[in-house]
């Protein structure tokens, strides 16, 4: 039976979303393309019809993490965002959790296409976590996208050391809390810091 034009895009947005929590979970070592065809119930024959290759899916996963992500933030405020990233039900569920926690160190190792879709995803992270703090950032030119650069890199580390640590590692959650106590500030104006 011959497949509509529309069944293809819904099977294959079914097959990246699929990639892209097993991924996350897993890491792209950890997936192979049969496991993930039959996790998004498909047959690993049918692959190469929707993707050139697992790099390709590995990129295009990427960018529908990256939007997962900013779509569960949405209307929610610096701090309330900075709470649950830094919480241990987000540390404990990387296949639903954040693509730069998850798969930063992975990328650093794959081709430029996947290094490409993390860039564009840190620049998308800067921009929203910039519009959330733009109270935050007036009396600071220049300075505003470095602080920024801080505290996400600062929350990812967290996240990836916590993840490091054996799951009832009471560091596992001094690491969270800690970062969970000093990354506000970070987003506070100035006068508030005095």
């Amino acid at each position: 039976m011959k497949v509509t034009k529309a069944q293809a895009q819904a099977n294959r947005a079914r097959i990246v979303e699929t990639a892209s929590a097993l991924f996350r979970e897993r890491g792209y070592d950890g997936v192979g393309i049969a496991d993930l065809m039959a996790e998004a119930g498909f047959t690993h024959g049918g692959f190469y019809k929707h993707f050139g290759s697992k790099t390709d899916l590995m990129a295009e996963a990427a960018t529908c993490g990256f939007a997962q992500t900013a779509a569960k933030a949405e209307g929610v405020g610096a701090k309330e965002f900075v709470d649950h990233y830094l919480s241990r039900a987000h540390r404990d569920t990387p296949g639903e959790g954040c693509t730069m926690a998850a798969l930063c160190a992975d990328a650093a190792r794959q081709p430029q296409a996947v290094k490409t879709a993390f860039a564009a995803g840190l620049e998308n992270m800067l921009a929203t976590l910039g519009s959330r703090s733009a109270d935050a950032e007036k009396g600071e030119p220049g300075g505003a996208r470095a602080k920024r650069i801080e505290v996400i890199a600062q929350v990812i580390g967290a996240i990836v050391l916590s993840r490091a640590c054996p799951d009832d590692s009471p560091l596992a959650d001094e690491i969270l809390e800690a970062c969970r106590a000093s990354v506000p500030a970070r987003l506070s104006p100035p006068s508030a810091r005095r």
